[in-house]
């Protein structure tokens, strides 16, 4: 008779055991890289080098965020080409025309440019739907409420943003003041942006994405205040 005391036990993956563990290392790369370049812009004293890497910051960012996403099916890939797309060529007739914003121009520091706006900006309206879209989905409301939502928390969040985005040379304003038709343009464009993602039929249950706009807030906030 064979022994069956000692069943044979097939050995988990790495990948499977390593599982548990990823939100929370995801979490805390997000964190140091964002405390990094907090101390390096504000205080290591060579705030270029850290501009620089500003970049591979939203790249690794934006991939932490999407490798926890779900279901990669034909609606989500659409909606990230639309966002993308449609992001990048509104901040390209902003360039052009200072209609939907206002007159500003980009900077060196989020990299490489076409049509003088930095391919990397598309990229950054993505993150910015898709994290507050989760974030108001928590709630329960109307879905034309968490629209509304969340397109205030992109501007919320874009108030801080633009004298850091000035002062590191992201981007900088004619005149040297933020218009308010800055906000009211990403209100307007955020809150078409939020209504499709409301509407599109895409798995909306990513636990990393309060977090990246958790961070996000409170690195340009924490650097808006030491200004």
């Amino acid at each position: 008779m064979p022994d069956t005391t000692h069943p044979y036990q097939p050995a988990i993956p790495l990948q499977q055991r390593l599982k548990p563990y990823a939100f929370a290392v995801a979490l805390g790369v997000l964190a140091i890289f964002h405390a990094v370049g907090f101390w390096g812009l504000l205080f290591s004293g060579e705030p270029e080098k850290f501009q620089q890497l500003t970049p591979m910051n939203l790249l690794l960012t934006n991939f932490l965020l999407f490798s926890f996403h779900k279901r990669w099916n034909a609606a989500f890939l659409l909606f990230v080409l639309v966002i993308v797309t449609m992001g990048f060529f509104a901040e390209v007739i902003g360039i052009h025309t200072g209609l939907l914003f206002g007159d500003y121009a980009y900077g060196e520091s989020l990299g490489l440019k076409l049509l003088d706006v930095p391919l990397l900006i598309g990229l950054n309206w993505l993150m910015l739907v898709y994290t507050t879209g989760h974030l108001v989905n928590m709630i329960d409301m109307h879905w034309l409420a968490r629209a509304v939502l969340a397109a205030l928390l992109m501007v919320g969040l874009d108030f801080f943003l633009e004298p850091v985005a000035v002062a590191f040379d992201f981007w900088d304003w004619q005149g040297g003041y933020i218009p308010w038709s800055n906000y009211l343009g990403w209100l307007g464009l955020a809150f078409l942006f939020q209504i499709y993602f409301q509407k599109v039929p895409i798995y909306k249950q990513n636990r990393l994405a309060p977090y990246v706009y958790l961070v996000q807030a409170v690195f340009f906030i924490s650097i808006w205040t030491l200004l």
